[in-house]
């Protein structure tokens, strides 16, 4: 007997310094989305300043922003599926560092080219090629190393840093610019560089990180996978890319707003920004934690109200929006709710939608189409200068449109494993995508793609 509770408690300090370790890397990876959303986000209350600054119309200076998604979203499956043979951080730290060092040249750029814009631009682009590599992968290892009802909750808690990065950017950037209008390019480079080093250092991997099997059976099972589930990855995929395609095209018109119809500081515009996004980065938080108890019953219907949030913001909000800046966010605050709601729900869907052998290519295709969302966001709603109602009205019918495709086409019980859903039946795709719950112990070895053959 004694020497049970010997053996007992061994096992209990192990599990308990496996637990901490867990928790250690998960903040490690959370400073990845945080960073990230830097490369929009505090630059969207600076936009109008580098309207006047480099003589640029909305469309132009909106395309500051989709140069950055663009080549993020290509490069994105590309990096995922290489992560998926070589290893994740391999991919993750260099992409952190050319993140940086172009965002360092965008800044030197504008500080001592006379006409700055187009190069700012090809650093863009090169950042945004930077960025292809890096939150989607963080969400991949996070997918790894929790094989339980846990992944919800550190999946939330991702979406919540970046939601945070969402609240603190534009308040940031805001008071960046106040020194001088390209400031927020330097601080890529600051941050980037210490994570970049947290990554490699801290995300420990094994030596020999190449999946067994050949390209082949690798895209096999990828086939297999969207073969039994297609219905259901391609809705939370319209729903990820809708989500960011509302909200940041929304910003973006909300920046350029307030400066010109109420003549606010970049200061206080991002303050007012703030609002909304930290609205979402809450409910990011809330949602990651409540769906880590009921996952399997909630996650569909969390969606599908998410997106009827979003829906009915973007129909009442042309009525404020060049009238009252403070019902206007109002508004926008239960646009927020949604996209918080909606976040969380779906990633966690996508990344148990598959085995971690695979998981880096799924994850990175739904980054994808969340980085064309981002794209798309500001320079069609440039058109709401001009046409206010129609733009939030269209983008209203698109909300309830991914809303009511949400709940006809997302299925639980097909895309989460058995682990997640806490047992029950059913459900699954093919047997080579269920994956067992890990102890602790096992788990800290799931920080790579499974080497076993595809069951």
């Amino acid at each position: 007997m004694a020497q049970q509770a010997q053996v007992h408690n061994q096992q209990s300090t192990t599990s308990d310094k496996d637990q901490r370790s867990h928790t250690w890397k998960l903040w490690v990876l959370a400073t990845v989305p945080f960073i990230m959303v830097l490369g929009n986000s505090m630059l969207i209350p600076v936009l109008p300043k580098m309207m006047k600054v480099m003589h640029l119309s909305l469309f132009q200076v909106g395309l500051i922003i989709t140069i950055f998604s663009i080549p993020a979203g290509i490069i994105i499956p590309f990096a995922g599926a290489l992560s998926d043979r070589i290893g994740r951080r391999v991919i993750m730290t260099p992409a952190l560092l050319t993140y940086g060092i172009a965002g360092l040249g965008a800044g030197i750029s504008a500080w001592l080219i006379p006409n700055p814009y187009y190069w700012i631009m090809g650093f863009r682009l090169l950042q945004g090629i930077g960025a292809g590599g890096t939150y989607q992968l963080a969400m991949a290892v996070a997918g790894d190393m929790f094989q339980s009802e846990k992944r919800a909750g550190a999946l939330g808690t991702l979406e919540a840093a970046n939601g945070l990065g969402k609240v603190i950017s534009p308040i940031a950037g805001s008071a960046l610019a106040l020194i001088i209008w390209f400031a927020p390019f330097f601080v890529y480079g600051l941050l980037s560089f210490p994570i970049a080093a947290g990554i490699w250092f801290l995300i420990k991997e094994p030596k020999n990180q190449k999946a067994q099997g050949g390209l082949g059976e690798y895209w096999q099972g990828l086939k297999t996978t969207f073969a039994t589930k297609t219905a259901s990855i391609l809705t939370t995929f319209l729903g990820g890319s809708v989500v960011l395609f509302i909200l940041f095209g929304v910003l973006s018109y909300l920046a350029d707003i307030l400066e010109k119809d109420f003549g606010y500081g970049e200061f206080t515009r991002g303050l007012i920004i703030a609002i909304p996004v930290l609205a979402s980065a809450v409910t990011s938080y809330v949602s990651g934690t409540v769906l880590q108890k009921r996952l399997a019953q909630w996650s569909r219907p969390i969606v599908v109200i998410g997106m009827g949030l979003i829906a009915l913001a973007m129909a009442i909000e042309p009525f404020f929006a060049t009238t009252n800046p403070f019902l206007a966010i109002a508004v926008l605050v239960f646009q927020g709710i949604g996209t918080g709601s909606v976040l969380p729900s779906i990633n966690t869907l996508v990344t148990s939608a598959t085995t971690s052998k695979e998981r880096g290519v799924v994850t990175s295709l739904y980054g994808s189409v969340r980085f064309f969302g981002v794209a798309m966001g500001p320079p069609i709603f440039a058109m709401a200068m001009s046409h206010r109602y129609l733009t939030f009205w269209g983008a209203a019918v698109l909300a309830a449109i991914t809303a009511v495709l949400s709940w006809f086409f997302i299925n639980e019980k097909q895309m989460l494993p058995k682990s997640i859903r806490g047992g029950g039946s059913g459900g699954g795709g093919q047997p080579h995508h269920k994956e067992k719950t890990q102890s602790p112990k096992n788990s800290a070895r799931s920080l790579r793609p499974s080497r076993s053959p595809l069951r």
